[in-house]
């Protein structure tokens, strides 16, 4: 009897050593980590499968490692993916030309599913354009270019709805969607715009487009909750302002941009700014968008993104820097009662990737890692301990 348990207890050894190591990820190394419940701890890897592609690699202490796994690992519940319409740009970008295209729905549906297996949620950034959209530009596919008003609506309405149900047909359904990003200026122009006469038309629009989510989840397991971004906390109640009155009310989530480049509301601000949107508008409040730089140093011939005015004696832009500054952020946030925050593309690392304006990294000063690719202290901001209200 006691040879056959010691055999059993041998044989189910490793498997025992496992699970409890599973266990102890969770909260050993001295992190502690969230649930999406308790406080989203979001990133946007948008570029990560083409600076892959394209002879990028990640290290954590000097070893080579999936990025998915070391966001995983340093507290990241939720992974955001930008969604282009058909951008073709990013394949003729190359010389010659790729064979693939980035931030389509194929690249996107590869990231969403790296992101699920380790076990991370998911955030879809529909920007309804074949490049990029944001508070200096709306503007619409080519394909949807000439199409009257409610024929636009309609084709809003079904390729949001197609793309989600594609998604939840193969398990990657997201569980954040934002219909636009950074919309301040409206969305869809010019039919969609916001501050020319055209807001009851934008609702129109948005309101299609939050139907399409809504439907397209009804026989799913998982129910997107609806984000609306609009960048920089100091407009976003001027946005916001009036539009329930005008049939404006079926979205879950009021996300913004908050970078200490372009906004004028003081770190030490932003907590006021969260609680009285979260308490005018009655919804949950989010930074999709943020970062801070380690370094004033560039790894490529790439112009770095960067206002070395704007940087501070409390926050200078070294490792400990950017790691102070993010733990006061996230910190900043909760205290106005906000559900979480997600960093603007801190894998962008130099490469041989290409965009628009240039080879490698306009980003590598606000990433998360150094030029060698390895992790450094900002990173652990996500899995420091935070006073929750």
């Amino acid at each position: 009897m006691n040879k056959i348990l010691s055999i059993l207890i041998f044989a189910l050894f490793p498997v025992l050593f496992l699970s409890c190591k599973r266990q102890n990820e969770g909260s050993g190394h001295g992190r502690t980590y969230y649930t999406c419940d308790q406080f989203v701890m979001g990133a946007d890897l948008s570029y990560v499968n083409q600076i892959l592609e394209h002879n990028g690699v990640y290290r954590d202490s000097g070893k080579v490692k999936d990025p998915y796994l070391i966001f995983r690992q340093y507290g990241a519940n939720v992974i955001r993916f930008r969604l282009f319409h058909n951008p073709v740009w990013t394949r003729e970008i190359y010389s010659p030309s790729g064979t693939k295209m980035y931030n389509d729905f194929n690249d996107v549906k590869e990231g969403i599913r790296r992101a699920k297996e380790q076990g991370m949620k998911v955030c879809l950034d529909f920007h309804y354009s074949d490049t990029w959209a944001d508070p200096s530009k709306q503007k619409k596919p080519a394909a949807w270019e000439s199409l009257d008003l409610v024929t636009l609506r309609d084709s809003l309405y079904n390729y949001t709805f197609n793309t989600l149900k594609k998604l939840d047909g193969e398990g990657l359904m997201p569980e954040y969607v934002q219909p636009g990003n950074e919309i301040n200026p409206g969305f869809l122009s010019p039919e969609g715009a916001r501050w020319n006469g055209n807001e009851s038309t934008m609702i129109y629009l948005l309101n299609g487009a939050i139907s399409a989510i809504r439907d397209a989840s009804v026989t799913a397991s998982i129910k997107p909750k609806v984000i609306i971004h609009i960048a920089q906390p100091e407009n976003a109640d001027p946005w916001f302002n009036g539009l329930a009155e005008k049939g404006f009310t079926d979205y879950d989530i009021i996300g913004l941009s908050y970078y200490y480049i372009w906004s004028g509301v003081k770190l030490e601000e932003l907590d006021n700014y969260i609680s009285m949107l979260k308490t005018k508008y009655s919804k949950d409040i989010m930074i999709m968008e943020t970062a801070y730089p380690w370094t004033t140093e560039n790894a490529d011939n790439y112009h770095n993104i960067i206002d070395t005015e704007k940087l501070t004696d409390r926050f200078p832009a070294t490792t400990e820097g950017q790691f102070a500054y993010l733990k006061s952020l996230t910190q900043e946030v909760l205290d106005g009662g906000g559900k979480g925050i997600f960093y603007w593309e801190p894998a962008w690392i130099t490469s041989d990737m290409k965009d628009l304006w240039g080879t490698g990294s306009a980003w590598d000063c606000n990433t998360l890692f150094d030029f060698q690719g390895n992790t450094i202290k900002g990173i652990n901001f996500m899995t420091e301990k935070y006073s929750f209200r």
